[in-house]
């Protein structure tokens, strides 16, 4: 479609649209600011600080699969809104005991594991609510306007994390993620579409729905490599994530605004993925686009783990711009792919299948990545990291999509249970 104003003349994209946009910036916030004020404030070990993170992403191995056959059942809206309320006063209980003078690091472990939960449900309502919102042929146009919110706010976000952890506090920065929420919500409450909810005339027991979504994703020719791809990358990413902050405070020696700061210069390779992924997919196609952002992946990783003193601090920016840029073309193009081949009763057990595949592998990474660190260094998980994300980027590499241009239209499915052609 030509439309110059895209998708933001939809009034409830657009209302959905910023919803997200400080949202994620919150997130990103924490995801910086979490782990300095552990550190910092609460004399967290690298051990208990990997294990911050662990928590955090540990129920998805408990609830992913089953909070996508509920969303396949219900209205969505209400559960994003709710979500986002209950993160809003988890996160909202720390600065409000860090000014009683009673936070601790077991509190810090409670607010992540409830986020955690609220999150499974938030992630897998979101993807399977956009599809509801829009038609298929904007799914597109739709993820990498969402993906661009992300991308902004990995530029903007570290950048104001570490000035707010130095300068004010980490509790604060834990705040501004608490009021992003309460954003988030209040825009999501002025949608006012009607959600084109799947009514079955049956309705199969739990363990069979999700074992439909589940099988359905593993006899597809493309989405399961993608999803073994992206389980793979979770798994590794995780060493970087869990560590990369430690690694930069303790080995670097830089302080928490260097640190925001570095990684601003690093993520800015997000955005422009988000900017001109769509032109480069349409130029090379997107499969092609698909494993190349894979291998970019592997080589940013390389450069993060090669991170030294002096002028070899400049491996870190230049790789994350590499790896963030990789895996937003990666996570448009993947999503996009995935909402427009699903059955629309099969949506939310599919979403969450794929989100299971990836997460359910962070809280491993996470741990193992706490344990290298403690025995044989931060560095050392940096390299174990860049290893894995080969391996990912090895599997695209070796799947059906090396062999196509773009994705064809034979691998729509169009009922629930059938098989891709």
């Amino acid at each position: 479609m030509t439309d110059p104003g895209g998708l933001f003349r939809h009034t409830g994209f657009r209302r959905l649209w910023t919803a997200d946009v400080l949202s994620q910036f919150g997130d990103r916030i924490t995801v910086l600011a979490l782990p300095l004020l552990a550190a910092t404030t609460l004399q967290a070990s690298a051990f208990q600080v990997a294990s911050l993170r662990t928590v955090q992403t540990l129920a998805y191995l408990v609830l992913g699969l089953q909070a996508g056959a509920w969303c396949d059942r219900i209205r969505l809206r209400p559960v994003l809104i709710g979500t986002d309320l209950g993160r809003a006063l988890a996160y909202g209980s720390v600065p409000i005991a860090a000014a009683f003078g009673v936070l601790t690091l077991w509190q810090l472990f409670a607010v992540v594991a409830v986020a955690g939960v609220l999150a499974v449900f938030f992630e897998v309502g979101h993807q399977t609510f956009l599809p509801r919102l829009i038609e298929r042929d904007r799914l597109i146009e739709g993820n990498a306007r969402l993906q661009a919110n992300i991308s902004v706010a990995a530029v903007t976000a570290p950048s104001a994390s570490g000035f707010l952890v130095q300068y004010l506090g980490g509790p604060f920065a834990i705040g501004v993620n608490a009021v992003s929420f309460l954003w988030s919500a209040a825009w999501l409450r002025g949608i006012r579409d009607r959600e084109r909810v799947p009514r079955p005339e049956t309705r199969p027991p739990l363990r069979t729905q999700i074992r439909e979504g589940v099988r359905f994703v593993f006899r597809h020719p493309l989405l399961r490599p993608l999803a073994e791809t992206t389980a793979l990358a979770s798994l590794f990413q995780s060493f970087q994530l869990a560590v990369s902050v430690l690694f930069l405070l303790q080995v670097i020696h830089l302080t928490p605004g260097q640190i925001g700061l570095v990684s601003t210069t690093g993520l800015l390779g997000a955005m422009t993925a988000a900017l001109f992924g769509r032109r480069l997919a349409a130029r090379i196609g997107e499969a092609r686009a698909m494993w190349l952002g894979g291998v970019v992946i592997a080589v940013g990783y390389v450069l993060v783990a090669s991170t030294t003193g002096g002028a070899g601090i400049a491996c870190y920016p230049v790789g994350n711009f590499l790896a963030s840029g990789g895996i937003t073309v990666l996570n448009i193009l993947q999503v996009s792919f995935q909402q427009t081949v699903t059955p629309e009763g099969l949506r939310g057990r599919v979403t969450a299948t794929m989100r299971f595949m990836i997460f359910s592998m962070a809280p491993i990474g996470s741990l193992l990545s706490g344990v290298v660190a403690a025995t044989a260094g931060m560095r050392a998980s940096l390299w174990i990291a860049t290893a894995g994300l080969t391996l990912a980027a090895l599997r695209l590499v070796f799947s059906p999509l090396r062999r196509m241009r773009t994705l064809p239209d034979a691998y729509v499915a169009t009922e629930p249970g059938s098989r891709p052609a």
